[in-house]
């Protein structure tokens, strides 16, 4: 008797209880069902499962990879724009019809190697670059040649009234909003490409001063780099000569070759003498950093560069790296840039 009265006394509470439960507010009863859901479902590994505010957990969540970042692409044949159009233009002796006269199939069979020095390259006539010129035609160009018709970029206006005594530096302000990791591509306008200010003096010698004492901490260069060496210098070296044709000019001499004269230092630098990187750091107070496309990916290494300002890291430590590499430690690079910056 005594067994069925307590099994009578336990109904009739489990019957309370549950007729309680339904009779609630529905808020309380969604919150007792939460409590009651978080307090008994155990996992294997003594975690509480997933609820309403706690996302679903993997049970090796290292290993599942991001489902916003895009898979792998293949690069390999992907090319810059294809200028050999412009030959004719900044080559008087090439005819526009000679121009389009090799395939692009060709040329992407027969890349420069990626380590390799235009000037030594085997059959230079029959290896191109991978905007579609022959080493043969770079070779022809020959110095400081048309850069401005062979890019589509023009050069400056020239800017007469500047006055390097009276030249602020542009100011840097911080941030007004919250920031986003973006690329923040903006066109540029081609006359505010190199600017000058009344610190350049003092910019110069203390950039020559930090190359002194750090050596390739700061500048220095791999095999393979020559000819994107050169172009950066030649292009940069132009902007001057036509935005601030007050300051600068180039001349030519049988003995010397190209010279370069800088009136702001009242002196000159023989373009033949030093490598290019050298010629930047000694009249130019910009950071450059040279990106070589590699034929066997298609991705581009960082293989050259001249950089005094860079923070917390150095042309050394990153110096052979693919853009995924050098930028690895910045947070959101991979799930929101690298697939824009490869492109």
């Amino acid at each position: 008797m005594l067994s069925g009265y307590h099994i009578i006394i336990t109904a009739t509470g489990l019957l309370f209880s549950i007729l309680s439960f339904f009779l609630m507010p529905k808020p309380q009863r969604k919150l007792l069902s939460n409590r009651l859901s978080s307090w008994t479902s155990i996992t294997s590994q003594d975690r509480r499962t997933s609820s309403s505010k706690t996302p679903p957990r993997s049970v090796s969540p290292e290993k599942k990879p991001p489902s916003n970042v895009p898979p792998p692409l293949d690069y390999k044949d992907v090319f810059p724009p294809w200028r050999r159009e412009a030959l004719s233009i900044a080559r008087k002796d090439v005819c526009l019809d000679a121009a389009y006269e090799i395939p692009e199939f060709l040329v992407r069979e027969n890349l420069i190697p990626f380590t390799a020095d235009y000037r030594t390259c085997k059959s230079p006539a029959t290896t191109y670059t991978p905007m579609g010129f022959s080493l043969s035609e770079v070779t022809s160009l020959g110095d400081f040649t048309d850069y401005a018709e062979l890019t589509d970029v023009p050069l400056p206006e020239p800017y007469h009234e500047f006055k390097i005594e009276t030249a602020l530096p542009r100011p840097y302000r911080p941030l007004r909003w919250g920031y986003h990791q973006t690329m923040a591509l903006n066109k540029l306008q081609t006359n505010w490409w190199l600017e000058l200010e009344n610190t350049y003096l003092e910019r110069v010698r203390e950039r020559k001063d930090l190359f002194a004492k750090n050596g390739n901490m700061v500048l220095d260069y791999l095999p393979g780099s020559e000819l994107g060496c050169k172009e950066v210098m030649e292009m940069a070296l132009q902007f001057y000569c036509a935005r601030y044709p007050q300051y600068f000019s180039l001349s030519k001499s049988e003995d010397d070759g190209y010279v370069f004269h800088n009136g702001i230092l009242q002196n000159k630098t023989i373009i033949r003498d030093m490598h290019p990187l050298h010629v930047l750091l000694e009249n130019i107070p910009e950071d450059f950093a040279v990106m070589i496309r590699n034929p066997e990916d298609g991705y581009y290494y960082f293989r050259a560069g001249i950089l005094c300002s860079s923070l917390g890291w150095s042309v050394k430590s990153k110096l052979g790296m693919q853009l995924k590499e050098i930028h690895g430690p910045i947070p959101d690079y991979k799930e929101k840039m690298e697939f824009s910056m490869d492109r």
